[in-house]
């Protein structure tokens, strides 16, 4: 799942769905209870109620797809989810270390930058 064109978004569905649906049962998820268009080419992620097996549905330009994945040990570590919330959006990168078992409610670093005043190249002026 890395590599995903920049305007691909995708979504993360809170709800635990029964793995039981298709295509047609997640693009109705996807369109009634997100409310979101499933034929927009974003993803759409799901997890099962054993939270063993994540589903990915996504349309590619004259049909859907869809990705499964089954986990043969553990379970996934579902994001934080506000109360309420439908969907998590994340980024290519949180589906990827998602998919790959990484509990993306670990804290992240904060985002440095240079400031202007800070020394350049071990420019340490005395």
């Amino acid at each position: 799942m890395k590599g995903l064109p920049s305007g691909v978004k995708v979504h993360f569905g809170t709800a635990l769905v029964d793995m039981r649906n298709g295509i047609d049962g997640l693009r109705a998820v996807v369109d009634q209870t997100l409310r979101r268009d499933p034929y927009s080419g974003h993803l759409f992620v799901f997890v099962g109620k054993s939270k063993d097996k994540v589903k990915i549905l996504f349309w590619d330009k004259n049909g859907f797809v869809l990705y499964l994945k089954r986990l043969e040990q553990g379970r996934f570590q579902l994001p934080v989810v506000r109360e309420g919330q439908r969907h998590v959006d994340m980024d290519s990168t949180q589906l990827a270390m998602f998919l790959d078992g990484i509990d993306l409610n670990a804290r992240r670093l904060s985002r440095w930058s240079p400031s202007i005043e800070s020394p350049i190249d071990g420019d340490h002026r005395s």
